[in-house]
């Protein structure tokens, strides 16, 4: 998350954090369908198929499961609307290509409501194997994330939509589409789709969690993000800006890492190791000035280290973008074993310029295909 080149959408702290720790827990009924998301669920729950609200913050609390059947679409009604699932629970949101999970708002728009958060056990960087790994939540201070589990189970996620998320936490912070704080390799998440988000598409803090087949549209600030000590493997991604998109945002990236959280603990153990494999980033954003302009393709800093194959990067003849490759940065360097297999279209707007290695290995490889968006059909998302 970055902070925007303009305060918009300004929104009270106090909503945010609206379900602390300190408020009663009054969870659903045993055995009722929820017709509506709100509060606290401290219960085992399943929401009712078909179209459901979703009204200021929804915190799943630990030790319970929320279910959401196939098919249904849940719309969040206003800004401080959120899905948060602490660590210790679970979601299990197991859509079809034919019946998919869509979670959207009322008002269809960037920043429109605040989007999924999955919190979860599994390790973050920290300063020393006795450190405790774990951190605070950025929306609420009380919920904390990380562990030691690195095969944490939070759930299912597949065939998710996620729409039109990213509204203010303060003036320096926004919600992601999907954020993935310290989750498990056992949670399972597959077949994701997130478009018009006023930041991050998807960002994972920590953790160890494999997601494949994602794809991000138009996210105004990174496509993917990876920060805080993550070591799982994002395969079969695909995320675009395309012509007529504009964004606000400061910095925004197609792929952004850290090694630790914002560069600020560089001696921390257990920093970003992450694979990354078989991913198209298509930059087509045609706007004047800074209005479509992207600052970093790539850019791996801060002691991560990444491992990338089949990367396919795409742009149009009038893309803004700063540097193609960027593994620079003040608070630390990219780690110097990363790698990086791709190709890039059109050749004729590669520019040697715009590589910043730091001794990290990129090889330039014209037969790599990218990611498969055969498998995107059921998001009825159009690829030109």
């Amino acid at each position: 998350m970055k902070r925007k080149l303009f305060a918009v959408l300004a929104v009270s702290m106090f909503a945010f954090a609206s379900c602390s720790d300190d408020d009663p827990i009054v969870g659903p009924e045993p055995g009722s369908e929820l017709v509506e998301l709100s509060g606290n669920i401290d219960k085992d729950a399943t929401v009712k198929a078909g179209e459901v609200t979703l009204k200021n913050a929804t915190i799943v609390r630990a030790g319970a499961t929320l279910t959401i059947p196939a098919g249904t679409t849940i719309t969040a009604t206003d800004q401080t609307a959120y899905l948060l699932v602490e660590r210790g629970a679970k979601i299990i949101a197991q859509g079809t290509a034919d019946k998919p999970i869509v979670f959207t708002a009322s008002n269809k728009k960037s920043g429109a409501w605040g989007g999924l958060i999955i919190n979860g056990k599994a390790p973050i960087s920290r300063a020393s194997e006795s450190a405790k790994s774990e951190f605070q939540t950025e929306i609420n201070a009380n919920i904390l994330y990380g562990g030691d589990d690195v095969a944490d189970n939070s759930g299912i996620l597949d065939y998710v939509s996620i729409l039109y998320t990213g509204s203010n936490i303060s003036d320096d912070k926004e919600h992601n589409g999907l954020t993935l704080n310290a989750v498990g390799n056992g949670t399972k998440i597959s077949n994701i789709y997130i478009l018009d988000g006023a930041d991050d598409g998807i960002e994972f803090f920590g953790g160890s969690v494999n997601v494949t087949n994602l794809l991000v549209v138009n996210s105004e600030d990174d496509m993917f993000d990876f920060t805080q000590g993550y070591t799982g493997t994002l395969t079969n991604a695909y995320g675009i800006w395309s012509e007529n998109f504009t964004t606000n945002e400061a910095d925004p990236r197609g792929i952004e890492a850290d090694g630790n959280y914002d560069g600020k603990t560089p001696q921390d153990i257990g920093q970003s190791n992450f694979t990354v494999k078989d991913m198209t980033i298509v930059h087509r954003a045609t706007a004047e000035g800074k209005a479509g302009e992207m600052n970093d393709i790539v850019k791996i800093r801060r002691g991560a280290k990444a491992t990338i194959t089949n990367l396919k990067i795409e742009v149009g003849a009038t893309s803004k973008f700063g540097d193609i490759f960027d593994f620079t940065d003040g608070a630390g360097a990219g780690n110097a074993t990363s790698t990086v297999t791709y190709t890039f279209a059109p050749v004729d707007l590669f520019d040697l310029a715009k590589v910043k290695a730091e001794g990290a290995t990129l090889t330039k490889n014209d037969t790599q295909t990218g990611a498969n968006t055969s498998v995107f059909g059921w998001t009825g998302y159009t690829f030109k």
